[in-house]
């Protein structure tokens, strides 16, 4: 009986620890830099423990802020909406490495605008 609770034991153990990279731990937190294409400006948001995504993307020119709003996924993949209401898109990747990249679009105001975005994961 012992050498069976041992080997359960030891296969929860394993399984526990093994999948570290299904987490969404080392996403938490204040993520910013700098985006471009049509418009270009800087951006920031943060990452809560249930993978909620919020934030703003500053549009330098005219000093506008289009909220961020959406989630992240346990491997890195950000979906969010843009603007409020929701006139666009912020999708990218976040790596375990500490950097950000991806795609932004917004119709409105007219003509639509788009681009590229990326950055980096803040230092605690």
């Amino acid at each position: 009986m012992k050498k069976i609770f041992l080997l359960l034991l030891a296969t929860f153990l394993f399984i526990g620890c093994s999948k570290d990279e299904d987490t969404i731990y080392d996403f938490i937190g204040t993520w910013s830099g700098t985006y471009e294409g049509s418009e270009k400006g800087e951006w920031n948001f943060v990452v809560a423990t249930d993978g909620k995504v919020t934030g703003t993307m500053h549009y330098d020119q005219t000093n506008v802020n289009y909220y961020i709003s959406g989630h992240l996924t346990e491997s890195g993949d950000l979906t969010a909406t843009l603007g409020t209401p929701a006139n666009g898109e912020f999708k990218g990747t976040l790596t375990r490495e500490k950097t950000a990249s991806g795609g932004w679009t917004n119709n409105a105001p007219t003509p639509s605008k788009a681009g590229t975005w990326k950055g980096n994961k803040a230092s605690k």
